[in-house]
């Protein structure tokens, strides 16, 4: 099974979309009387910041850097200790401005806040409390690249680059990037109190006694909803849209396979997997590679006819071939007619 080489696709652009148009926006309400179009690019790289922890990755194995993305970088101590020291930099630099360190200490602490923040909308997780505490918050209520949550901030964000500095309608194009922004949030977390009382009523209907589930988006939308329930005998996956007709969710059986796991080489590799995995994990033969798989991610396949494979698989015995474990098979299966049927879904047709 091929395996794509390690860049950057389309959902990192994404997410580095959002934080760039998103800090710019706020920069421009916070600093764009005294700095002009630089209170832009100053908020798009203060928005950006957590994200430098992409550097290291390079130089780190696979599992390692699942770990250390959105870690000690995404962490409020570090929002804690480096603003200070890029607010006192930037009163250095920008001293025509006058602004005061206090401002300008708010400036970088509310950029990277705001990241940390959205950040933890998805189900990768964020490390707010590292070293302190290795959990990882995920309130899994948003996709990683959902279109609609930066459509308006991107054509703010355009506007402002073209509009001149002493133009009166700056900050009304800024708030624009932002409020629509806050309120797909907060419409983000109705559909997710919707989903979860259908959910928790489709448990009681299928004799399901869950221990621990999740409810997260699918791709591109907040519509359709994922759902993962581990009880003790395994896993059951399905699916449900806010605009469903009827209550009933189809669950299908997900064995763990627990015992496969011994079969693994790289011991200290697999306990990071585990712990990224916050035990939504199950294994699998395929011909002679053992492979591990995060089930948080979602799937390919699981409408249109097709055999569902998880999005995050990852290969224990031959952890070379993985380039890039996030992104292995997403493209797979994703024809015409595959999308077609996830459309359907979407909209609430069985």
């Amino acid at each position: 099974m091929s395996h794509t080489s390690k860049v950057w696709d389309i959902y990192f652009i994404m997410d580095s979309l959002t934080h760039i148009v998103l800090g710019a926006c706020i920069g421009e309400v916070v600093a764009g009387k005294k700095l002009g179009k630089k209170a832009m690019l100053i908020g798009a790289i203060a928005n950006s910041l957590p994200d430098i922890d992409i550097l290291a990755s390079p130089f780190l194995d696979h599992a390692t850097d699942l770990l250390f993305h959105r870690g000690i970088t995404h962490s409020f101590l570090f929002l804690v200790l480096v603003s200070p020291l890029l607010a006192w930099g930037s009163g250095k630099v920008f001293k025509k401005a006058e602004i005061t360190f206090r401002n300008w200490w708010f400036f970088w602490a509310l950029e990277m806040f705001v990241h940390l923040l959205i950040d933890s909308f998805t189900a990768y997780g964020t490390g707010w409390l590292e070293p302190f505490s290795q959990a990882r918050v995920s309130f899994n209520a948003v996709f990683v690249l959902d279109p609609l949550y930066t459509i308006c901030t991107l054509v703010a964000f355009v506007v402002l680059l073209f509009l001149k500095k002493e133009n009166a309608r700056r900050i009304k194009w800024a708030w624009f990037g932002i409020i629509p922004c806050a309120v797909y949030i907060v419409c983000c977390f109705v559909n997710k109190e919707l989903i979860e009382s259908k959910v928790q009523a489709a448990f009681a209907s299928n004799h399901i006694t869950p221990k621990k589930y999740f409810t997260t988006p699918t791709p591109i939308n907040n519509l359709l909803w994922y759902v993962v329930a581990a009880t003790d005998s395994g896993f059951y996956v399905g699916y449900r849209s806010v605009l469903d007709k009827t209550d009933n969710i189809a669950f299908r059986r997900v064995n763990q396979n627990d015992t496969l796991l011994a079969q693994a080489t790289d011991k200290e590799s697999l306990q990071k997997l585990v712990r990224f995995s916050k035990g939504y994990y199950c294994a699998d033969l395929q011909g002679d590679s053992l492979y591990f798989s995060d089930m948080r991610f979602g799937e390919i396949g699981a409408w249109g006819g097709g055999t569902p494979h998880f999005v995050f698989s990852y290969c224990l015995q031959h952890p070379g071939a993985n380039d890039n474990v996030l992104q292995r098979r997403r493209m797979a299966m994703m024809d015409k007619k595959a999308l077609t049927a996830f459309w359907h879904r979407i909209m609430g047709e069985q």
